[in-house]
């Protein structure tokens, strides 16, 4: 293929660039302090050691990756066509780059669109059932992590299960009337779900095969998890913050809250809040503020980049192109396909039916 023309690879520059400031306008219109976020990222940038920026960029990228690997085994598990690791990879490298801007976890949706659009046969009730196997290990490492912050703390069983102590009744109450709900809810919505719950064992395919379920779900994630904790480790050094277990922990496990229970962007204010809480014990507050800031700042502009070349690569010009029509095909031809299986298990399940219900709708014409 014949190099492109000088003027026309400047003009594609242009445009990204010009793309790029129309972006950063357009988020400072809507309220979004893109600008301060830039100018601030330059400034802390300063303050940090070059090893600990390039450890943490790495160690960030692994993250990703990794749990794009994840999704990826859970993904190929189900029965859809045209899952390519570097798709989900650029896919999920989005989801991580808005959700560092966007509150709610946003990113994460849009993910899960991508990847109807662009997988044959995909739908969004497959690809909820997806979320919910992926967040399994997540949930798990998160708990432990949890378990050992509750137990490390002296006097923790006390102090937390003091009220259930005093309120047992009501607490009980409370229980029951969760699992009367649930099971009032299942018996409403049961007929509704019924042509949904096809979908949503495909999703969770994986689980069906738990020795494939280790290998390319459960053991990415650690893997994943591992470099999350690595990351939180490299700038508490480079802030001169013993990065011991415990603070490792603490912060780990805060910004886990912070990021789930806040409706800003990333959690901006209240993780840093959180932070300095968690480490207050080993730092000063003003400390603690400026790694937190710094570590958010750093990790959040490289998974930008990260998504950006990602997205370029995989979905950018012509490449891009081709791959969203050859998805279009692939996901039309998958679509029949499971249609028509679909079609035959239910003819299958009707010609199973049991021989009193089939004399039963038969006898009034006999009469």
């Amino acid at each position: 293929m014949a190099s492109q023309p000088l003027s026309r690879r400047l003009t594609r520059i242009a445009l990204w660039v010009g793309g790029s400031a129309a972006a950063i306008f357009v988020l400072n219109l809507a309220g979004v302090p893109v600008d301060d976020w830039i100018e601030e990222l330059f400034d802390k940038l300063g303050e940090i050691p070059t090893w600990a920026i390039v450890a943490g960029v790495v160690l960030q990228s692994a993250n990703t990756a990794l749990a794009a690997l994840a999704w990826f085994g859970i993904l190929r598990a189900s029965p859809l066509g045209g899952v390519r690791y570097r798709i989900v990879l650029a896919s999920y490298a989005t989801a991580v780059a808005l959700n560092g801007f966007l509150p709610a976890n946003i990113g994460t949706w849009v993910m899960l669109l991508m990847f109807t659009t662009l997988f044959a046969g995909a739908t969004f009730p497959m690809m909820v059932s997806g979320i919910i196997v992926q967040k399994i290990p997540f949930t798990i490492f998160s708990v432990a992590l949890y378990l050992y912050l509750f137990l490390s703390v002296a006097g923790s069983f006390s102090v937390k299960f003091g009220f259930l102590a005093d309120n047992t009744g009501l607490v009980i109450a409370i229980l029951v009337g969760v699992v009367v709900l649930l099971f009032l809810l299942a018996r409403v919505f049961r007929k509704r779900l019924e042509g949904l719950r096809e979908q949503v064992v495909e999703g969770g395919a994986v689980l069906k095969t738990p020795r494939r379920f280790l290998l390319d779900v459960f053991a990415p994630s650690l893997g994943s998890y591992l470099a999350r904790l690595a990351t939180v480790a490299v700038f508490l050094a480079a802030y001169n913050i013993p990065a011991t277990f415990h603070n490792v922990a603490a912060v780990t496990a805060s910004n886990s809250i912070s990021n789930t229970m806040s409706a800003t962007p990333g959690g901006v204010g209240v993780t840093q809040a959180m932070n300095s809480l968690a480490l207050g014990g080993s730092t000063g507050t003003a400390t603690a503020t400026a790694y937190s800031i710094s570590q958010q700042l750093v990790t959040t502009a490289w998974n930008v980049v990260f998504a950006v070349v990602l997205v370029s690569w995989v979905f950018g010009w012509s490449g891009g192109k081709q791959l969203v029509e050859s998805s279009y095909v692939d996901a039309k031809a998958k679509s029949r396909e499971m249609k028509e299986r679909r079609r035959r298990k239910r003819a299958t399940a009707d010609q199973a039916t049991p021989p009193g219900s089939a004399s039963a709708d038969t006898a009034p014409s006999e009469r």
